[in-house]
C-alpha cells in the first residue's frame, strides 16, 4: 500500500509545473466572471455597486466601483493570458484584503443567511499568492515577451 501511494505521489509531482497554470486561468476567469456580473447591469449597475461602497464609508464610489469592475474584467483576462500576471495578482490581493477589512469581513468567516463572509475573498488571496509567488506557468504571455524567464522552483518528489 505504501508503495502504491508513493508512486501515485511520485507521477502527481510530475505534473507539479502545471499548477501555476491552471490556478491562475481558474482564478482569471472567476475574476472576468465578477468584472462582466458588475458590467451586466450597464451603468445602472455600475452606480449601484458604487453607492454601495460609498455607503461602506468609502470615499469616491462610483469611480472607485469603476477601478474594481475593471480591475476584475481586464485583470482577469491578463491572469487567463498570463500578462503581467505578478502584477494583476498583488492588484487583486490588495483588492479583496481591502473588501475584507470594510466589507465582508464584518459579516465573519462564513457569515450563513447574510450572504457571503470573507471564505470567498480568502480562497481567491490563495489563489492569487499562487501567481505571486509560483509566477504564471507555462505557456503565458509573460514567458512570450520576456517578462518572466525563470520556471518556478518546485521541490521534485523523491525518486
Amino acid at each position: 500500500m505504501k508503495t502504491t501511494i508513493l508512486r501515485l505521489a511520485q507521477q502527481l509531482g510530475r505534473l507539479a509545473g502545471l499548477t501555476p497554470v491552471v490556478v491562475r486561468v481558474i482564478v482569471g476567469f472567476m475574476m472576468f466572471a465578477h468584472g462582466v456580473d458588475k458590467l451586466s447591469g450597464g451603468v445602472a449597475g455600475i452606480a449601484g455597486f458604487g453607492e454601495f461602497l460609498s455607503s461602506a464609508g468609502l470615499p469616491a464610489g462610483l469611480l472607485l466601483a469603476w477601478f474594481v469592475t475593471l480591475l476584475e474584467l481586464v485583470g482577469g483576462a491578463m491572469l487567463i493570458l498570463g500578462l503581467l500576471s505578478r502584477v494583476i495578482a498583488g492588484l487583486m490581493t490588495v483588492e479583496l484584503l481591502v473588501a475584507i477589512a470594510l466589507v465582508t469581513g464584518q459579516a465573519g468567516l462564513i457569515s450563513g443567511d447574510q450572504g457571503v463572509g470573507y471564505e470567498r475573498d480568502l480562497a481567491y488571496i490563495a489563489g492569487f499568492l499562487v501567481v505571486l509567488l509560483l509566477g504564471p506557468g507555462r505557456p503565458s504571455l509573460d514567458h512570450l515577451l520576456g517578462f518572466e524567464e525563470a520556471r518556478p522552483a518546485l521541490i521534485p518528489a523523491k525518486e
